[in-house]
């Protein structure tokens, strides 16, 4: 009984650590149309995951609205994202295939903004991460030689050729 309870408590202690591990970081929230914007800002060397954006109700469509910081060349703010509807089983879209919802991933620096959207609900999840992988630019370089670096070795059984 003392095993079996050990080995419970083991589980226990993996289930939890890898519960907080892997889904601590992901967040998830909703807007509505009374609700201010949601506004996230993403800093240099760290990107942000987008895995859902979804919209019930409302005429007009919810984006994902990002600007660039630093970026003088295009300035200005981009839609990056529409939210798929998921009420689509009446009135005027009835006739409609449900939609295929897309995910995102955005470089920092950057402000990413929701804006509410009247008559619907949003509901987003996201997840701010780190780019461990900066400076290198995560690249192997391979370098390719015209010469062959390795040569014929004659085999053990010599193949006859006919000769004229």
């Amino acid at each position: 009984m003392k095993i079996f309870a050990a080995r419970c408590l083991i589980a226990l202690v993996i289930l939890a650590a890898a519960t907080f591990a892997f889904a601590g970081p992901f967040k998830s929230r909703i807007i509505t149309g009374t609700n201010s914007a949601l506004a996230i800002t993403v800093p240099d060397d760290h990107f942000l995951k987008i895995t859902n954006f979804s919209q019930q109700g409302g005429t007009d469509r919810g984006v994902v609205a990002v600007t660039l910081q630093g970026d003088t060349e295009s300035g200005g703010t981009a839609n990056v994202l529409t939210a798929t509807r998921i009420d689509l089983s009446t009135g005027a879209n009835s006739q409609n295939p449900s939609e295929i919802s897309n995910r995102v991933i955005i470089a920092g620096p950057a402000q990413v903004t929701v804006a509410p959207v009247t008559g619907a609900t949003l509901f987003i999840t996201y997840r701010k991460e780190s780019n461990e992988g900066t400076g290198g630019g995560g690249f192997n370089i391979v370098s390719v030689s015209p010469t062959p670096g390795a040569t014929a070795t004659p085999s053990i059984f010599p193949i006859p050729t006919p000769t004229p």
